[in-house]
């Protein structure tokens, strides 16, 4: 199964949003070497579609697992860096108490987020440009976040309204159209399984009520769908085709 691991960048209210920033350049993960000392063109893509680090005013953050956060910063030196300096960086509350290496809690992902918070989180934060919510959020008159538990508890969704085409940005709500088909299958990264099923059946059934372009982080190929409803599931009732970068 063909997978992918995006940013979407959008552009409302006069101001340049990213949507979750990827797996990052040059960070220790030992228990994802994949994933380890990357020197990818991430930032050459960003380019290309327009957009230098200094132009972005906002980033989002769904939620803050290791694949989500790592463009958040840069190396400059030996120190983490705020990749983009001039931007807020919208975190949820709940994720940053929850993965902060000062609090005691004991997520299922364990280790596999070993160093996220400190390389990729805390460095924003420590330099005044975090922005921590909880509950939701207006971004602009277009734009609202909001809690979509489950997964982390503070994973979120960005809703978009726009002359009447509407859209959610869901995160890791769907990691396969399998979860479509099937809103009780869950990874196996869902801190709290049965809270999953329920945020995904909830909002799968809005996005099939409102016509809504549902826009998950790591589908391949397609990027995202329109769904309907299907027996007790969902279907994909049309494929939103996007050129990559």
């Amino acid at each position: 199964m063909r997978s992918a691991i995006q940013t979407w960048v959008l552009r409302s209210a006069g101001k340049t949003i990213l949507v979750d920033t990827g797996v990052g350049n040059h960070k220790h993960r030992p228990y994802a070497p994949v994933w380890s000392y990357l020197s990818t063109g991430f930032l050459g893509n960003l380019a290309r579609a327009g957009v230098r680090p200094e132009d972005v005013d906002i980033v989002i953050n769904t939620h803050l697992h290791v694949d989500h956060v790592g463009w958040n910063t840069r190396l400059d030196g030996r120190q983490w860096v705020p990749t983009f300096p001039n931007a807020t960086y919208i975190l949820p509350e709940r994720d940053f108490e929850f993965w902060n290496p000062e609090n005691e809690h004991k997520p299922l992902l364990g280790r596999g987020n070993q160093n996220v918070f400190e390389d990729s989180v805390a460095p924003v934060h420590q330099a005044g440009k975090a922005l921590l919510w909880d509950g939701g959020l207006d971004i602009d008159a277009n734009l609202r976040l909001e809690l979509a538990p489950g997964h982390t508890p503070g994973s979120s969704v960005l809703a978009l309204d726009s002359r009447g085409d509407r859209a959610l940005f869901v995160g890791d709500l769907l990691h396969s159209p399998v979860q479509i088909a099937d809103p009780d299958t869950n990874s196996c990264f869902c801190e709290n399984p049965a809270e999953s099923r329920a945020t995904r059946r909830r909002l799968l059934g809005r996005a099939a009520e409102e016509n809504t372009l549902v826009f998950p982080a790591h589908l391949g190929g397609h990027g995202a769908a329109e769904v309907r409803r299907d027996g007790d599931g969902f279907a994909i009732k049309e494929w939103a085709a996007f050129a990559r970068l």
